[in-house]
């Protein structure tokens, strides 16, 4: 739980560093804005709160006939997301659902794929940016741990692992795993 809120928090800064003009830049993730990553981080605490809950999924970003994810993210995507953070638990952490590709599972084991997905996307919006990223090591660790294990190589996921130095840190490893050149 610690990790997963110290990578919304990340996040959260990252957000609150997009100058205005910012929001329209394109982004790391192909074919997708600043505003459509931070979209797609808001539709994920929706669809956490959904599972954790009980209550009614949200649209997911960027089906057929559903919002895109930079209309999630709304106009003010920072407050967009500032509503949308959510922190399951107790009994929602042990309440189960069922995730294609990964079958029925408990809302708790969902936190390390948001962790992973949150941290990857602070990159992605930070280095489109040119702002400085530099992820705390347990995050990294920890999503490096994630996604060694399941990540999903295919469009609209994670692109192929981009070879790296042997040499190269932690972070850029991490990164360079999940597709993305530093």
């Amino acid at each position: 739980m610690e990790l997963y809120t110290q990578a919304q928090d990340e996040f959260d800064k990252m957000l609150a560093a997009v100058p205005p003009a910012g929001w329209t830049t394109p982004s790391m993730c192909r074919d997708w804005t600043v505003r459509d990553v931070a979209g797609h981080a808001i539709w994920g605490q929706r669809q956490l709160h959904s599972w954790a809950t009980g209550a009614p999924d949200p649209a997911p970003d960027g089906a057929p006939g559903m919002p895109t994810p930079a209309v999630m993210a709304g106009e003010d995507p920072l407050t967009t997301w500032r509503a949308a953070r959510t922190v399951p638990s107790g009994e929602e952490l042990k309440r189960t659902v069922t995730i294609t590709g990964m079958g029925e599972i408990p809302v708790a084991a969902l936190l390390s794929l948001l962790v992973t997905d949150l941290s990857a996307h602070t990159w992605d919006i930070g280095h489109a940016l040119g702002l400085p990223v530099r992820l705390p090591p347990e995050l990294v660790t920890a999503s490096f741990d994630w996604a060694r294990d399941h990540v999903v190589r295919r469009p609209g996921f994670f692109d192929q692992e981009v070879p790296v130095a042997q040499d190269a840190d932690a972070q850029t490893r991490m990164l360079a795993f999940l597709g993305r050149t530093t």
